[in-house]
């Protein structure tokens, strides 16, 4: 019986992931549901930032790209603020399915609306920006304070699906341009022009090895009874 009820939620487990992995192929609704991804990436720029230096504006766009612009006064800082977007987006992506495992789908939450608050107050000043952070916020409050625990759990599910997903395509896209175009590979690009000697495409790697590495203990925590 503990067999079949795990053999049960494994296949919701992984139908999910494929949910969330058409849901962000399909043009303009997949973009949006992306940003959630972005926002993270971005906010794990700004954190960073905050340490020594300051952030001047976060910027989320149609095309679920986003920007970061701080200022920081040592190399160091822009180092690790560099290095700090797709590491914080894989680990957030990790500790949403670990939050779920242990139950905790409240703190989860917490979280995520921290997350988009503190943009819509200190940071996002571009109109598409402000949009997204408004809508998805009061869309996210409106099925938890309306919808029934299933509904909530399924939802956080998704969400924490799509952040696993995306957190690897992301990553694989930016190993992909470093290659290609690594003068325009963004933060792959920022640090091989910190760091002078390690080029593009191994910072690229980097990126998407991590995000494997954290996708891989996302999927093993996420092997788990929610109650759904």
């Amino acid at each position: 019986m503990r067999n079949f009820v795990r053999d049960k939620f494994s296949m919701k487990f992984f139908l999910f992931l494929v949910i969330a992995f058409l849901l962000i192929q399909i043009p303009i609704i997949g973009n949006y549901v992306r940003i959630i991804n972005t926002l993270i990436h971005e906010t794990g720029h700004a954190f960073i930032a905050l340490l020594g230096g300051k952030v001047e504006t976060i910027s989320l766009f149609m095309n679920s790209e986003g920007a970061t612009v701080s200022a920081q006064s040592t190399w160091i800082g822009s180092f690790f603020t560099s290095l700090a977007g797709y590491t914080f987006a894989s680990f957030m992506a990790f500790l949403s399915f670990w939050l779920l495992r242990r139950k905790r789908g409240t703190i989860l939450i917490d979280i995520l609306l921290a997350f988009i608050f503190l943009n819509l107050i200190f940071w996002v000043r571009n109109p598409y920006g402000i949009f997204w952070l408004l809508s998805f916020a009061l869309t996210f409050l409106f099925l938890l304070i309306k919808g029934n625990e299933t509904i909530r759990n399924h939802l956080l599910l998704l969400i924490a699906a799509i952040l696993l997903v995306d957190s690897v395509q992301s990553a694989y896209e930016i190993l992909s341009i470093s290659l290609m175009q690594p003068q325009a590979a963004g933060d792959a690009a920022n640090l091989a022009r910190l760091t002078g000697v390690i080029p593009a495409p191994l910072w690229g790697l980097f990126f998407f090895v991590q995000a494997l590495w954290f996708c891989y203990y996302g999927l093993k925590k996420g092997n788990y009874k929610l109650g759904i």
